[in-house]
């Protein structure tokens, strides 16, 4: 991949500067050194990029272009990311210093946000509208409009695969908003889709404002508060996340948020305890922790408690950790010197309260430069504690023990916005009445994060997301119509 030198907004199809004619630097998670300028965006940056989606709906031919050419166009968009894979991980590892080895597998997985997109345009195409009540009904679906999506920098290029395939799946026009940290990713998507043959402004980019004289998040609130973009999609930190959804509901946008959130793994003494201190390492450390939903809380029955922490701190401690680009490394540096400074501070607060740092903790001594932690493993960390109730992004686990099953779920559900749950146990029937009590949006039971691409989360309901329903009552019959004023009418 050659880095280019600046990254321009992506409106209308093509790349515009900032209209505040001002750029901002983001640095090498590696070694701490500026790679490019990124546009600072502006809410008249954001208009000029609804004012393209706006034209795409009504001038331009997505609207008019039937199921099977829609599908076409993302079914390519997918092939284009597969041939363009590599630029992808050395893209998303730049921006967030995640292994490229890893971050290929992110790419393949884009890939799959398209393909699933298309088949589902395919589907509902052939199925036909959906029956409504009454005589002669039947429900339709048409594109809310001009959708605003806001990702975040973890996994950048999935994120954004994962919001933007199913709004054009539902025929919507996009201005996505990526995160400033990780600004190639979505350079590349936006070349990726152009190439593939999507309509000018269908997808267009603001970056992000990161510039002293453009202080918050300027692009993010115009996006919100447009009154032309009716639904926004938002991933991201639950600080943000928070203020997303207020303001989202004080301008009256529908809204799906996911905020990403420590996820709790469950391990009870009857469990395979191998296999589950290899669920809970990878979820804990994969993505350099920086995932959705990282298992970084794990709560251990006392009875193998001692086992299960030696078994973490003694593997933690042989996790490689080195540059995203070489191929033995398994945790990369953090996205950001903010990130490796919280997680830093974040040991530190968590020791001060009392928990035992069995692996881990500071830089590795190879690795002077850059945001590198190595696999860090918190023991004895008690449900009082501010670890244990509240996130930090990196590769950072507590262990807590527990004794029994109420207690446990106890524990699990005061973490705040887990997205998941992870639970290790040969009671079946146990699993189950954790699983019902906990209520995660998603429960892995002695597996992780199996995924279902066609399941809820990524299939209909995204696409339903960003569409209006609407009946059509069609009578077959000369059914008769009430005639109000008529000769000889009653």
């Amino acid at each position: 991949m050659v880095i280019p030198d600046s990254v321009s907004h992506f409106i209308g199809g093509r790349y515009v500067r900032s209209s505040f004619l001002k750029t901002f630097g983001v640095a090498d998670p590696a070694t701490g050194k500026e790679y490019t300028q990124v546009a600072v965006g502006l809410a008249a940056d954001i208009n000029q990029a609804v004012l393209a989606a706006q034209a795409a709906l009504t001038t331009g031919p997505w609207p008019g272009m039937g199921a099977a050419a829609r599908a076409q166009v993302l079914s390519d968009i997918a092939a284009a990311i597969d041939a363009r894979a590599s630029d992808i991980a050395a893209a998303d590892a730049l921006g967030t210093g995640l292994p490229v080895t890893q971050a290929r597998e992110l790419a393949a997985r884009a890939a799959e946000q398209f393909r699933v997109a298309a088949d589902l345009i395919a589907m509902r195409d052939e199925g036909g509208a959906s029956p409504a009540p009454g005589p002669g009904g039947h429900l339709v679906r048409r594109p809310a409009g001009v959708a605003g999506v806001i990702t975040p920098w973890r996994t950048p290029f999935l994120a954004q695969a994962r919001a933007v395939a199913p709004a054009m799946a539902a025929g919507c026009a996009v201005v996505l908003k990526p995160d400033e940290w990780a600004p190639l990713p979505a350079w590349l998507l936006a070349e990726i889709a152009a190439g593939a043959g999507l309509p000018d402004g269908v997808l267009n980019i603001v970056h992000g404002s990161s510039h002293p004289r453009a202080p918050g998040d300027q692009a993010r609130d115009a996006l919100l508060e447009h009154p032309d973009v009716p639904v926004v999609s938002f991933a991201g930190d639950p600080a943000t996340g928070r203020a997303v959804i207020r303001d989202a509901a004080a301008y009256g946008k529908d809204l799906r948020a996911e905020l990403a959130g420590a996820a709790p793994c469950l391990i009870f003494a009857d469990a395979d305890l191998d296999r589950a201190t290899d669920s809970a390492l990878f979820g804990a450390f994969w993505l350099n922790g920086q995932r959705r939903t990282a298992s970084s809380r794990i709560l251990v029955e006392h009875k193998v408690y001692k086992e299960v922490v030696s078994q973490l701190a003694a593997r933690a401690g042989r996790i490689r950790v080195g540059a995203p680009a070489d191929p033995s490394t398994q945790i990369g540096p953090l996205a950001h010197a903010d990130c490796y400074e919280r997680a830093r501070s974040w040991v530190r607060l968590g020791m001060r309260e009392g928990a035992r740092l069995a692996a881990g903790g500071r830089p590795p001594a190879d690795l002077a430069e850059g945001s590198y932690l190595a696999a860090t493993v918190l023991a004895d960390v008690d449900p009082s504690m501010q670890v244990f109730t509240e996130q930090v992004s990196g590769p950072v686990l507590s262990v807590t023990p527990f004794d029994t099953s109420d207690e446990a779920i106890s524990m699990a559900s005061t973490m705040k916005d887990a997205l998941a749950v992870y639970i290790w146990t040969s009671d079946e029937q146990r699993a189950h009445q954790l699983a019902s009590a906990i209520g995660s949006p998603a429960t892995w039971v002695n597996s992780h994060n199996a995924r279902d691409l066609a399941g809820r989360a990524e299939g209909h309901a995204s696409v339903d997301f960003y569409t209006r329903t609407g009946t059509v009552h069609i009578e077959a019959d000369d059914m008769p119509v009430p005639q109000l004023g008529a000769t000889g009418a009653a």
